[in-house]
């Protein structure tokens, strides 16, 4: 029961954004920052969760993700922005007051680590919101169970250097304004098959559930 009133609450919350926002179709935004990470890694993944979520969920998506800089007016436009890569990550001080206002008007950045880019990302985004650390979720936490269940937390995507996969979060005024998923790459088990043939069907599948979780999470919140 849980479950499907988590459900029915992320389809209320992504048909009123829609009908304020974009009245034809729902999407997520992807990031473009500075600082000479490729912000565009994994340009699969974004549609292939749209399109699940549209196929699963029955929600109408669009079929492509929109891109938005930091310092955009639309940024304002997204419940949710996504942002990954293997490089350097840097927000100017206009890029960081543009941030705070997305977090502050209720706005989750969602930062996928494809391995490179943490040392860089945990600098900037302490200089957005510096009396806000990250804190390790734990496994209990709803977005582990919204829908699919992850009862031991992120799956293991990528090896990398090893160690476990971990969920970050930061918590601001009592919600998680930006979600980390640090040592798994789930940008990567999004990507269409055949991208990286290491990624078994299986591991594929849970990238996309945990994706799904945390979408359903935000806009449930």
């Amino acid at each position: 029961m849980k479950m499907w009133k988590c459900l029915a609450a992320a389809v209320l919350a992504l048909l009123a954004f829609g009908a304020a926002n974009r009245p034809d179709q729902l999407t997520i935004a992807r990031l473009k920052y500075s600082g000479g990470g490729d912000w565009y890694s994994n340009p699969t993944s974004l549609p292939n969760l749209l399109q699940q979520l549209r196929e699963r969920l029955g929600l109408d998506t669009a079929g492509e993700e929109a891109v938005v800089a930091p310092a955009d007016p639309e940024l304002f436009s997204y419940p949710l922005v996504y942002m990954n890569g293997h490089g350097t990550v840097r927000f100017s001080e206009q890029d960081i007051n543009n941030l705070r206002e997305f977090f502050r008007r209720g706005g989750v950045l969602w930062a996928d680590d494809n391995y490179g880019m943490d040392p860089s990302f945990r600098k900037e985004i302490a200089r957005v919101l510096p009396d806000h650390p990250l804190q390790e979720i734990p496994f209990d936490h709803p977005v582990f169970s919204i829908y699919y269940v992850f009862e031991r937390g992120l799956p293991k995507i990528h090896e990398h250097d090893g160690g476990p996969p971990t969920l970050y979060g930061i918590y601001l005024d009592g919600r998680l304004a930006v979600f980390y998923t640090f040592n798994t790459d789930i940008g990567d088990g999004l990507e269409s098959e055949g991208v990286h043939p290491q990624d078994s069907p299986e591991i594929r599948e849970q990238a996309m559930q945990m994706a799904i979780n945390l979408v359903l999470f935000v806009l449930s919140s």
